[in-house]
């Protein structure tokens, strides 16, 4: 039986499509094969040359925009330097003020006589 579940030989139209494949393939012989050739460097179209000109163009175009609005941005209308912005406190300020210190008062001071050594 064959994969079909049919017979014990190969199906006529099987065996005929065989038979003409190995014909084709004792046909074709070395004069029938064209030369090795080694493989091209891939061809760059004109198309992708212009694109990545013109994007380079553009990314130009952003850099020199970013500078100038720069410059414009920290100018003031009379052309000087615009001031700098007052310093800020490295602490965040907290919702409630501390307490004021309180006065501290002087302790009474008694005087200690301090005893002279005798000069000579």
């Amino acid at each position: 039986m064959n994969e079909y579940g049919t017979g014990s030989g190969a199906a006529p139209v099987e065996e005929r499509l065989r038979a003409a494949l190995a014909a084709r393939a004792h046909a074709v012989g070395p004069a029938d094969l064209r030369p090795l050739s080694p493989p091209a460097p891939p061809v760059r179209s004109r198309r992708t040359r212009a694109r990545r000109m013109v994007v380079g163009a553009m990314a130009l175009a952003a850099v020199a925009a970013l500078v100038f609005l720069t410059l414009v941005l920290s100018t003031t209308h009379d052309g000087h330097p615009a001031p700098a912005p007052p310093a800020r406190s490295p602490h965040p300020r907290t919702g409630t003020p501390s307490p004021a210190p309180t006065p501290a008062t002087p302790s009474p001071v008694t005087a200690t006589p301090t005893p002279r050594a005798a000069h000579p």
